[in-house]
């Protein structure tokens, strides 16, 4: 999409003060999440290819919430407070005074409608400019207008009425022209009007639509796709809404190289970017921010969250959070890479093993039943099963460091702070608890003892026991 005229400023104004009783949460409406993000955030994301030269956000219901979430997540936002919550146009009449020398183009969004795509905001835009209206509205016919506002234009395609759908009469009910709540505004002609807008209605509150109603010529620019002015008031509906997401993001992969064995089973998020030729098997699922590089294949049944996996990476059957995984690293299956995981390339990290906040050196191999936190293993160390980095001491965390080609017999326990050299074999068994110098043999176990011949039988006589003279049977080579 090409950016709109700049002509004219643009300034963007999001309603986003709403508590959403309906939603039963403690958290605020628009903070509910949706596709890896919030939905006030998909209405930002909406409003990016409009190059606008202000963003306001009109907050209220846990004001300071919905700002930490923006300031985190978004540049250049300005918060208007609205408080207490009298209605759209109260909300509007809020921006007199930010907006006090600006003349151009007030772009009105509402944070709980996340489906408006960029290129329709940027029809709207273009349309309210080229026919020189004070406003124009967006609008879409809809099958079943039930609960929604009906819009009435003259024969020259002009706004007579916006009619509340419990004020309309049989007749104007057939009308299935309905008001999608998005406004474009000349914003001198409409801050003129503000003021005078009134809570005159059995809610007290002061509607937008009002100030349509006193504003010419006003316009309305229809919608091709109604499902973009869904709005968000309840579980179901954002429910809904994620459906549709999920679908326009899976087909926005498809487009671009990337197969998914079972679109329907996986669901992506706003920040996920997939190179070409990934292969995405069933019941796989990204969180957050992700960078998935050329020909990786993810799943089935993995989850990936805020993670940088380069090319060729294999991942089945685990979870990744918080990771970095360089070229030719294979994952799983149930696999845990948790946060401030760095894998080098051509890793293995396999069975059921745990990797935390530790670096890995290219060709590591670490295949089953094993636990690395805060290690540091260089090159094309090998670790065997059951090795454990017991880095915790009950107070504090401790770090474990592995020279490279170093070989960790199976059901090692490193008991940091330690530190292995550089091609050393810790024999298995063994619990390490010093450092160990370069290419040495650490053995750190008890002896074997046996004794031959020992077997015990219960007493007859009592309950204690009594060594047998029955040769045993012969112990198993360790």
């Amino acid at each position: 999409m090409a950016p709109v005229d700049m002509r004219q400023m643009l300034a963007v104004a999001i309603l986003a003060a709403g508590k959403g009783t309906r939603m039963r949460s403690a958290h605020p409406k628009v903070l509910q999440p949706l596709g890896g993000a919030t939905l006030v955030d998909w209405v930002l994301q909406a409003c990016e290819l409009l190059n606008p030269q202000r963003r306001l956000v009109v907050v209220g219901h846990q004001a300071e919430r919905v700002r930490q979430h923006m300031q985190r997540h978004h540049q250049h936002v300005e918060f208007v407070l609205q408080q207490p919550q009298k209605g759209t146009g109260h909300g509007v009449q809020q921006l007199l005074q930010p907006l006090g020398n600006f003349t151009g183009t007030l772009l009105v969004l509402n944070g709980d409608v996340p489906l408006l795509r960029s290129a329709t905001l940027g029809q709207l835009v273009r349309h309210h400019r080229q026919s020189g209206s004070a406003v124009t509205l967006l609008t879409a016919r809809l099958e079943d207008p039930r609960g929604y506002g009906r819009v009435f234009c003259n024969d020259q395609q002009q706004v007579t009425a916006i009619v509340e759908d419990r004020d309309c009469t049989a007749e104007q009910r057939r009308n299935r022209l309905i008001n999608g709540g998005v406004y474009c505004f000349h914003w001198p002609s409409v801050a003129a009007v503000l003021p005078h807008l009134k809570a005159e209605n059995q809610q007290r509150e002061i509607y937008l639509t009002d100030a349509v109603g006193l504003l010419e010529p006003a316009t309305p620019f229809t919608v091709e796709d109604a499902t973009e002015i869904s709005g968000v008031n309840d579980r179901g509906q954002l429910a809904a809404c994620e459906q549709v997401l999920q679908q326009r993001l899976r087909q926005q992969w498809l487009a671009a190289g990337v197969s998914f064995l079972d679109p329907a089973s996986c669901s992506l998020s706003l920040g996920t970017r997939l190179g070409r030729d990934v292969v995405v098997a069933p019941q796989t699922h990204f969180r957050g921010n992700n960078s998935i590089g050329d020909g990786c294949r993810i799943g089935p049944s993995a989850l990936i969250e805020d993670s940088q996996l380069d090319e060729g990476v294999e991942v089945m059957f685990s979870v990744v959070r918080q990771a970095r995984l360089a070229r030719g690293c294979t994952v799983g299956p149930f696999a845990h890479l948790r946060p401030g995981t760095v894998l080098g390339e051509h890793c293995k990290v396999g069975n059921f093993v745990e990797v935390k906040n530790s670096h890995l050196g290219a060709d590591v191999k670490a295949s089953h039943l094993s636990y690395l936190g805060d290690a540091q293993l260089g090159r094309g160390v090998n670790v065997g099963a059951g090795t454990i980095t017991a880095n915790f001491d009950g107070t504090s965390k401790h770090p474990t460091a592995i020279g490279e080609g170093s070989s960790i017999g199976a059901n090692t326990v490193l008991v940091a702070p330690v530190t292995v050299g550089r091609d050393v074999t810790v024999a298995a068994g063994s619990t390490i608890t010093k450092d160990v110098t370069d290419h040495a043999l650490a053995v750190a176990r008890c002896r074997q003892v046996e004794k031959k011949g020992w077997h015990k039988t219960a007493d007859p006589h009592g309950s204690n026991t009594v060594a047998s003279s029955t040769p045993g049977p012969a112990a198993e080579p360790s």
